[in-house]
């Protein structure tokens, strides 16, 4: 491409502060796994870049990538903002994140199996037995269980981080029904067109086969040869509904619904235009308690009467499994590192964020005193709700925080400010950097353990916000892990 005036310097023009920069070094130095993208981007003038820009948020929003926000006024569905720009992370970076989330599930999985069995880990008081039994997410119906194989949790969205010391640190799990991995595809999609011969240069590891692998981790839970399998949806007003019927027409599988369903003869049968047939493996994305009215929540219409007895008699496989919430407690998640050295007598490939449990007297008295540099969270809220940021909020918002502590101490937990690192990200007419966090998906079966290479990246898109989440005004970028040249 020929010199423009209208080229940009990512390097002239892109502002180096006091955070761990993804393309840039300390020195401001561009980082070696990026460079190919700076020399390509400086390539293009400005009005090539934001052409780009707009077609790819046009093929966004004619696929139809959408969520909903439920408190928002001017209406509940929003476009997903995306940003052109990948992020990038080089193999060598990736080879410790995949075998620290492999050693994570697995550990979790194994706390699951425990808990609502022999119980183990609380016998030998190394997480606090009123803790986990006090969790929303715990389910003693689900005591005595055991899922198919043993596992719990089939997939995985666990939430990272890249602090100022440059290493990779777990924010939190997602083990109910994780969300994104739709943002994920469809971003790559777009991606192949907007950097076509950029893409094929680096060696971008791929993603596209992820649908196929999950419909071979849902074929390998069931019994049966060649299995019906349905992916069970609480409906479309359901936020992430976009991605509920994406993958379900990925998969080639059915998108069913509850009141699609009865249960009859010891089997989950559902509604079809050649009448009723039966369902071997529904993959869950409607939380645990109202999957069924007769044993969880009474009021949930969304549930289907008797399925859970099926599922305890094996003849339907529901993934993830039910109780697997118990792991998503934002306390429980304090105390991963201790399950994985209890498991697998290893330390932590990953390690956790530094994190104070208010159930604890001191550990509660510290944050109190400390709240104005703390980030606090409700121990079973997600999406950024019941949060306070300490450094951002109000002398009343604090004041509040510690009394709801005080009365509440089991439902919060508190961290430091993290310093989230930032990746270059356009803004106006220029490239800004902004806060990111990282959404890998892991994929847990019989034979192996699959990590897709990447994952949601989840951008601040306001400047100076630490919060990523899209219901709080957060994009997407699409995540590049660069192949090992050496494989």
């Amino acid at each position: 491409m020929e010199t423009s005036t209208e080229q940009i310097s990512v390097v002239h023009q892109y502002e180096h502060q006091n955070f761990y920069d993804e393309m840039l070094d300390e020195n401001g130095q561009i980082r070696p796994q990026y460079q190919k993208l700076v020399d390509r981007l400086n390539q293009f003038g400005l009005k090539d870049i934001f052409q780009r820009q707009v077609a790819a948020e046009r093929s966004l929003l004619l696929t139809g990538i959408t969520f909903n926000v439920y408190s928002s006024e001017e209406g509940t569905e929003k476009i997903f903002p995306f940003d052109i720009v990948p992020r990038i992370i080089a193999a060598e970076d990736w080879v410790k994140i995949d075998e620290g989330l492999k050693q994570r599930i697995y550990a979790l999985n194994l706390f699951l199996e425990d808990i609502y069995n022999e119980q183990r880990i609380l016998k030998d008081k190394v997480i606090d037995e009123e803790i986990v039994k006090s969790s929303k997410g715990y389910l003693s119906q689900c005591i005595g269980l055991t899922p198919p194989a043993s596992i719990w949790a089939h997939i995985t969205g666990t939430d990272l981080i890249r602090h100022s010391d440059g290493n990779y640190y777990v924010l939190e799990d997602n083990m109910r029904s994780p969300s994104g991995v739709s943002y994920v595809l469809a971003n790559r999609a777009t991606i192949k067109q907007t950097f076509p011969q950029l893409f094929a240069q680096l060696g971008v590891e791929p993603v596209y086969d992820y649908p196929l692998r999950l419909l071979e981790l849902f074929e390998s839970l069931s019994h049966r040869h060649n299995p019906s399998i349905g992916l069970y949806t609480p409906g479309v007003y359901n936020s992430a509904y976009f991605e509920h019927s994406y993958l379900a027409q990925q998969m080639g599988i059915q998108l069913i619904e509850g009141r699609d369903m009865v249960v009859r003869n010891d089997e989950v049968l559902v509604r079809t235009t050649r009448g009723f047939e039966r369902v071997d493996v529904l993959y869950r994305r409607i939380d645990d308690t109202f999957i069924d009215p007769l044993h969880f929540n009474p009021d949930s219409l969304l549930g289907v009467p008797g399925i859970f007895d099926v599922y305890k008699k094996g003849n339907v496989v529901l993934a993830n499994a039910p109780g697997t919430g118990v792991a998503d407690d934002k306390v429980i998640y304090a105390f991963v590192p201790e399950m994985i050295k209890y498991y697998t007598n290893e330390d932590p490939i990953l390690p956790n964020v530094p994190t104070f449990v208010c159930w604890k007297e001191n550990e509660r008295e510290h944050v109190i005193q400390n709240i104005e540099n703390m980030v606090v969270k409700a121990a079973n809220e997600s999406g950024g709700y019941g949060m306070l940021v300490g450094p951002a909020s109000t002398e009343k918002e604090r004041e509040e925080f510690k009394t709801k502590i005080r009365a509440f101490p089991r439902e919060y937990i508190a961290q430091p400010v993290m310093s989230l690192s930032r990746v270059p990200t356009i803004i106006g007419d220029h490239l800004e950097g902004r806060h990111v966090d990282l959404r890998p998906y892991i994929l847990y079966g019989k034979e192996n353990t699959y990590v897709m290479p990447g994952g949601l990246t989840r951008v601040a898109l306001k400047k100076g916000s630490l919060v990523v989440n899209s219901s709080q005004g957060g994009g997407s970028k699409d995540t590049w892990v660069l192949r090992n040249k050496n494989s």
